[in-house]
């Protein structure tokens, strides 16, 4: 519980009971869309209430009675917990809408792209993100064709952007469940592991990723959205179109401040002046690779990068 109380990206109004019988006398009140129940706290009067879905939370070996439910192994990573219990809510082929509206504010979406490479732009994404997921829920998404991040946490994820992408043309209606049965989370900050393959971000329309970012809009509970763009994204204009404001990382040297004026000669082309409007360039301070991989993204809250960040959020509330 104390766990659940620190996440701000779960789409349910979270209640804990100790008792059963106070879960008893609250479910015959008010619908419980999803329960998470210890194997030992289930019951006939119990399995009465009218639930949307049950969940098992089980110690290993559960009563031949309770297989009909799903179960989540106990011991283990609360976060672990948290996204077995959302994909398996998630696996439902068509679920209801939850009969009360998600609680948060405007969520805000924040693009950041440059068109010159090797200029530290997903080390500010993440660095942007964990700040703000200091006092927000913030959803970061890679849309690279090559992230790193298997390499860069030191862990395989059994699921990803592609699954995600996936769901979206099925269009079942659940897509907000299934997307938190796949968080992953880094210093409070979440995301979405990214594709595996670059054909995933090649292959994908622009149409697809309208779908995904308005669901996410639509739908969760989060309320800062940071794309991390690639430049192999269909529809690259018609989504920095969507941000709020966009950050873009540059550089001096001759050939990137070329790749750089090709960029906004294309967008005034296709009529999209208002993406200048909202592009703040930024040259930013270099950030050594000192640390192991598995402690990186975390130690860039703490680098000379993290400080320009903090002074770019204090600026922009000035």
């Amino acid at each position: 519980m104390d766990y659940l109380n620190q996440k701000k990206n779960i789409p349910f109004e979270i209640q804990a009971f100790t008792t059963v019988e106070s879960l008893i006398a609250y479910g015959k009140n008010i619908h419980i869309e999803l329960l998470l129940i210890s194997q030992k706290a289930m019951c006939r009067q119990v399995q009465e209430l009218e639930i949307g879905k049950i969940v098992i939370l089980s110690e290993g070996v559960h009563p031949p009675e309770l297989d009909r439910y799903p179960s989540v192994y106990k011991y283990q990573a609360s976060s672990d917990v948290v996204r077995e219990v959302m994909a398996c809510y998630g696996a439902e082929k068509a679920v209801t809408p939850v009969a009360f509206p998600v609680l948060k504010k405007t969520t805000v979406i924040y693009g950041i792209y440059s068109p010159v490479g090797r200029c530290l732009k997903t080390s500010f994404a993440l660095t942007l993100g964990q700040i703000l997921a200091k006092e927000k829920a913030v959803l970061y998404l890679n849309l690279e064709e090559y992230a790193g991040f298997e390499e860069l946490m030191g862990k395989g994820f059994s699921q990803n952007l592609s699954d995600l992408l996936y769901f979206v043309r099925q269009e079942n209606g659940n897509l907000i469940y299934k997307m938190n049965g796949m968080i992953q989370t880094v210093n409070n900050l979440d995301y979405i592991p990214p594709v595996r393959t670059p054909e995933d971000i090649r292959g994908t329309e622009w149409e697809d990723w309208e779908n995904l970012i308005k669901e996410i809009v639509s739908h969760s509970s989060y309320e800062v959205v940071i794309l991390d763009i690639g430049g192999a994204i269909d529809g690259i204009f018609q989504m920095l179109d969507m941000c709020k404001r966009i950050y873009m990382p540059v550089l001096t040297d001759p050939v990137s401040v070329s790749k750089i004026s090709q960029f906004e000669n294309l967008v005034r082309i296709w009529d999209y002046p208002q993406i200048l409007a909202r592009t703040t360039k930024m040259h930013l301070p270099f950030h050594g690779g000192n640390a192991a991989p598995e402690n990186y993204i975390e130690g860039l809250l703490w680098s000379e990068l993290g400080d320009y960040v903090r002074e770019i959020l204090r600026k922009e509330r000035e």
